[in-house]
């Protein structure tokens, strides 16, 4: 009895340690830890640059870090540049007032690939705000093709009546009508005086 006593606690012990003991770094994903600019940041200078740290050392080979601005266009800048846990991305052109969307991808030590992104704003008072590139203006050649469409339009609107027209036309003969109106009528004729005769009978 008292052996039994004795198993049972060494196992909710073991239990218990079991549940108590964290999990090894080793089995962690990899996650964003620190990031400058941060999340949801509002910047009165524009950053020339943007620094990812992550929980775990970096592969260069498989480190993707891009921004974009308020009409996804990818802003130009260098490769990440990798030390350790932390990614570096070097802008390289002058960020204009707006919002800018920072998309990370990055592989964990098992080999899971982790990715996210996040915004920032620039908003300084001296600064013109971001470029938004103007719809393009249609080529001459266009321009002619469109005009000639027009003009083609405009010609086959007769015949596209007289199609119209045609089809309304479509129905049976007036004379078919006719003919099948009088042979109605004699075949009643025919049957009324089949009846008088048998009554006549």
């Amino acid at each position: 009895m008292r052996t039994r006593t004795v198993s049972a606690l060494l196992a909710v012990l073991f239990t218990a340690a079991l549940l108590l003991v964290p999990a090894t770094p080793a089995a962690a994903h990899n996650s964003l830890q620190e990031a400058t600019p941060a999340r949801d940041a509002r910047l009165t200078s524009a950053p020339t640059q943007v620094t990812l740290r992550f929980m775990q050392r970096l592969n260069p080979a498989f480190t993707t870090i891009t921004l974009r601005d308020a009409t996804d266009r990818q802003v130009p800048a260098s490769a990440p540049a990798v030390d350790g846990a932390t990614g570096t991305l070097t802008i390289e052109e002058p960020l204009g007032n707006g919002t800018y969307t920072v998309a990370y991808r990055v592989v964990s030590r098992d080999g899971h690939p982790v990715q996210g992104s996040y915004r920032f704003t620039v908003a300084d008072p001296a600064a013109p705000p971001a470029a938004v590139p103007s719809p393009a203006a249609p080529s001459p050649a266009a321009s002619a093709d469109v005009s000639a469409g027009a003009a083609a339009g405009a010609d086959a609107s007769p015949a596209s009546a007289d199609a119209s027209a045609d089809a309304d036309d479509d129905g049976l003969p007036v004379g078919l009508l006719a003919g099948a109106a009088v042979a109605a009528v004699a075949v009643a004729g025919v049957a009324a005086l089949l009846l008088r005769r048998r009554r006549s009978s």
